[in-house]
């Protein structure tokens, strides 16, 4: 194992401070749970401290954080304890009601949506990005975010009915 004693504490701070709040929204947008997108975002900076990664660039840091988060939510989420328990959507990351309504209809969405949902329109990449972070292919993150679109306007319209 790596001697991370070089390591100030204070760095670690600043890097955590950076990034804790963009990788929670992302962990609480794909789980919809307050304690466990806690964990995942602890876990993604136990694993920056384990793999002491080199980031060629700021963008480079913020998608590999953020892929590594989308991949601790996909083994969360396909855990036979997960599936047993039920969510508490007990806190959205919303200030209104309406983007709390609409957290909510994201979070009805099966994950794999949420991901792409979050990832294009709150993270603000392009569906080529989302395909390198989720490792997926372009053409399918497309088609996951046509399905979630279609599928939050009917969430949507079957609520105003």
């Amino acid at each position: 194992m790596l001697d991370l004693s070089f390591r100030p504490e204070d760095c670690m701070e600043e890097f955590v401070l950076k990034y804790e709040n963009r990788l929670y929204r992302t962990a609480i947008a794909i789980i919809g749970n307050k304690a466990d997108a806690e964990e995942i975002v602890q876990d993604v900076f136990v694993k920056v401290i384990e793999k002491c990664p080199i980031f060629q660039s700021p963008k480079h840091e913020i998608a590999w954080l953020i892929r590594v988060t989308v991949n601790l939510c996909k083994s969360r989420l396909r855990s036979s304890w997960w599936k047993k328990t039920v969510p508490l959507l007990e806190s959205y990351p919303a200030q209104t009601e309406e983007q709390n309504y609409l957290m909510e209809a994201i979070l009805s969405l099966p994950a794999k949506y949420r991901i792409v949902i979050h990832l294009f329109y709150y993270e603000g990449y392009t569906t080529k990005e989302i395909a390198e972070i989720t490792e997926q292919k372009e053409s399918t993150v497309r088609s996951l975010l046509t399905r979630a679109r279609h599928k939050l306007k009917s969430f949507i319209e079957e609520e105003l009915l």
